[in-house]
């Protein structure tokens, strides 16, 4: 029998209003999280246009909502599609962390998906030396 692990909850209580835009971004994400990897990363890069860096409290902020309004997302499984949903509601607030896919740079291998602002990865609760990063998609300033 397995035990889910789910992270307590930090920050404020959402608005009726935040929790449908984050129940709307994990929908979104959950879809999203379907496509091959190389289609999600160029939808991610024209999404990115236009967006301003986030900051490290507003990638936080965006992705304390998603894990309040999914469990699924909320486990550590759930790296994917709470990585998406973050970005997606990043780029609603006209923001943008950088979305990086990696892997576990210790056996066993495994695929891991996250945010970072501010150059650092964004509640993974794990030392960053952890993972490897294979690619990401930075915020317009960071790409060059």
């Amino acid at each position: 029998m397995s035990n889910a692990v789910v992270p307590a909850r930090t920050g404020k209580a959402l608005t009726v209003s935040q929790k449908l835009g984050a129940r709307t971004a994990v929908g979104l994400a959950r879809l999203l999280a379907r496509k091959p990897p190389a289609k999600i990363r160029a939808l991610l890069t024209r999404l990115s246009k236009g967006a301003r860096p986030a900051t490290y409290a507003e990638a936080e902020a965006a992705r304390n909502a998603v894990v309040a309004v999914s469990l699924r997302c909320a486990a550590f499984e759930g790296c994917l599609p709470r990585s998406l949903a973050t970005i997606l509601i990043c780029r609603a607030r006209g923001t943008w962390p950088t979305w990086v896919v990696g892997v576990r740079a210790r056996p066993p291998f495994g695929a891991h998906a996250w945010v970072e602002a501010e150059g650092r990865m964004v509640d993974e609760g794990v030392d960053p030396a952890y993972f490897r990063s294979l690619f990401t998609v930075p915020a317009p300033a960071d790409q060059a």
